[in-house]
């Protein structure tokens, strides 16, 4: 009896480890890599458009520099040029 119990427990360390795609139909499973490619796609247009927010916000703020600003900014010594 001793020696059965052993055969059985070394059989089933044997066995590879049962994964939750085997446990999951294969539908499912597709459903579920769908879902995750569909959220990934949506995240990605999301960081698109906010960072084209982003560029549009700072052209404008660009735009509308006053000339104070604008030489301000400016690295070049104009004292130079008097």
């Amino acid at each position: 009896m001793a020696k059965q119990r052993k055969n059985v427990q070394k059989s089933k360390q044997d066995d590879k480890p049962v994964t939750l795609g085997d446990l999951l139909n294969e539908q499912l499973a597709k459903q579920l890599k769908d879902k995750k490619h569909e959220l990934k796609e949506q995240e990605e247009a999301k960081l698109k458009a906010d960072e084209e927010r982003k560029r549009e916000e700072r052209r404008q703020k660009e735009k509308n520099k006053s000339f104070e600003e604008l030489l301000n900014e400016n690295s070049m010594n104009w004292k130079d040029f008097k």
